[in-house]
């Protein structure tokens, strides 16, 4: 970015002295949000419905930490055994905290649903700023798209789970699972259009069974589940997946911790619809990993106290092995049934907050006219004020997505590990930018929320977090996989970067001028 941080200072004081009676005006939102707009080169084309509160618990559900460390344990217990399970979830806690402290920092100097391909635009040296944010913008758009299609498809299978669960004679066919994910993404479509308005309210109310729901189960549980002893739980590693060494395959159960803290940079594809984003922001991405985080832990330490037979579980008929241990405790198929049911609840709400975000981040990126049909794919009818063809689109990819359940369950769930690096990828970027300008000394803009001396050290420490999970992502479950085993998440990431290259060449590098050209022309 060739602008200092004076000149931008400089264009929001200007921006705000448009507008400078403090009014709140319901689209536009703050004059704070009025300025950051007016800096970007953005024009305002949805309303800022949300709040602290809804943002929030638009976060907290999407990434659903407690919910999805009881769907993905099978990774860690298999690699890495119950006290692996624990301590990578710890440490990913802790690592997604300098993570996700670090995207605060840069979320709230430039709010804007583009996220990361936004800041690495403005942040990268000035001679790589177009084509970087180009290719940021691209695994952005690939991680948020595949993961809606892995949420909606975990939530499917999780129902199917439920039948097997209360009707030991159904067969689950997977051509079943894929209508049922296909029903899971359409339920997020009707949410995120036809009732769009009241995604807010809805966000805050879900937010609450979230909450009620993880200590009920907790409670449920530790109450009526026999219990291994702490020594056991705590000290003893495994090496299921058969990698012949306990650390390393301690290393690759990782994921068990990673997939359920995913995710924090939601909030900042929804930036545009929230009120007062830079000051909020920041809060809302710390406090929802922190107490995301902290409810995760402790349902994990919960479940691997009453796991009980490991084998019996993981070979459970329902395919979810938290179903068995749920009806191991109660002894009951309804009340394992009512407690297994809010999970999936809770997994199809995820699905629907990651169906906004994906559809804000790809709006963003075409509004750049970084994608084919961009035109489209940006448009916000009147009326509706949210990008309709942008939702529609997600829906379409999820629904073809779910047909490779067909052919393969375990290719499609090489879905969640591409969703993984390709989100990763963009993270690791944008906070190597930042580290880039403080070693640098060059300036930074403005912001409500800094990391002031702390800020180097925390950008470094979330780097190298990143580098170590985003090269585990691509690893098979075992050894010595089949071909069907495989983990075939790096071929696609591969593919998708060569593509965005060649349409780079061809088209991107004549239409796509990046975020900062907007903002330059601001500055002059």
């Amino acid at each position: 970015m060739s602008s200092s941080g004076k000149q931008s200072h400089d264009v929001q004081s200007a921006a705000v002295g448009i507008e400078s009676n403090g009014h709140v005006d319901e689209k536009k939102g703050t004059a704070a949000d009025r300025a950051d707009m007016y800096r970007m080169g953005k024009t305002q084309e949805m309303k800022r419905n949300f709040r602290f509160l809804s943002i929030f618990g638009f976060s907290m559900i999407l990434m659903a930490s407690w919910e999805f460390s009881l769907s993905v344990s099978t990774i860690g217990l298999l690699n890495g055994g119950t006290a692996g399970l624990i301590w990578m979830f710890f440490i990913c806690w802790m690592g997604f905290i300098l993570v996700n402290t670090s995207m605060a920092e840069m979320a709230s100097m430039a709010p804007t649903s583009g996220g990361q391909y936004h800041w690495v635009s403005e942040f990268a040296p000035p001679q790589y700023q177009k084509f970087i944010s180009y290719l940021m913008g691209w695994m952005c758009v690939l991680g948020w798209q595949t993961s809606c299609a892995s949420s909606a498809f975990i939530a499917g299978t999780q129902i199917q789970g439920l039948i097997v669960l209360n009707n030991p004679n159904y067969v689950p066919e997977p051509w079943h699972g894929t209508l049922l994910t296909i029903a899971v993404a359409a339920f997020s479509v009707l949410f995120n259009t036809i009732l769009a308005r009241k995604l807010p309210l809805i966000e805050a109310i879900v937010l609450i069974i979230h909450i009620f729901a993880f200590f009920g189960i907790l409670v449920t549980l530790w109450v009526l589940s026999p219990r291994a002893d702490a020594h056991t739980v705590f000290t003893t590693f495994s090496d299921g997946g058969g990698w012949n060494s306990l650390g390393g395959s301690t290393l690759v159960g990782i994921l068990a911790g990673v997939l359920p803290l995913l995710g924090a940079d939601a909030a900042v594809h929804m930036s545009e619809e929230l009120r007062d984003a830079s000051r909020t922001l920041p809060r809302s991405m710390i406090l929802t990993t922190v107490f995301n985080g902290a409810f995760g832990w402790i349902m994990v330490i919960t479940y691997c106290f009453c796991i009980g037979n490991l084998e019996e579980v993981i070979m459970s008929p329902t395919g979810q092995p938290f179903m068995q241990v749920f009806y191991n405790s109660t002894q009951s198929v309804s009340s394992a049934t009512a407690m297994a049911s809010f999970i999936v609840a809770m997994t199809a709400f995820s699905n629907l907050t990651m169906v906004a975000t994906s559809s804000r981040q790809l709006f963003a990126f075409a509004r750049d006219h970084a994608v084919p049909f961009s035109p489209w794919f940006s448009k916000v009818p009147a009326g509706w004020d949210v990008p309709i063809n942008a939702i529609l689109t997600t829906f379409l990819f999820s629904s073809l997505l779910s047909l490779i359940n067909i052919g393969s369950a375990v290719a499609l769930n090489s879905i969640t590990s591409l969703a993984t690096s390709a989100l990763l990828s963009s993270y690791m970027v944008s906070i190597g930018c930042m580290i880039w300008r403080r070693c640098t000394n060059s300036p930074l803009l403005q912001s409500k929320f800094s990391l002031g001396k702390w800020g180097l050290a925390i950008n470094i420490a979330s780097e190298a977090f990143l580098v170590v999970i985003f090269v585990l992502a691509f690893m098979p479950g075992n050894p010595n996989p089949t071909a069907a085993e495989m983990n075939w998440s790096i071929l696609i990431y591969g593919a998708v970067a060569i593509f965005s290259l060649i349409y780079y060449v061809f088209r991107g590098t004549h239409r796509y001028k990046g975020p900062v050209a907007y903002v330059r022309k601001l500055d002059q």
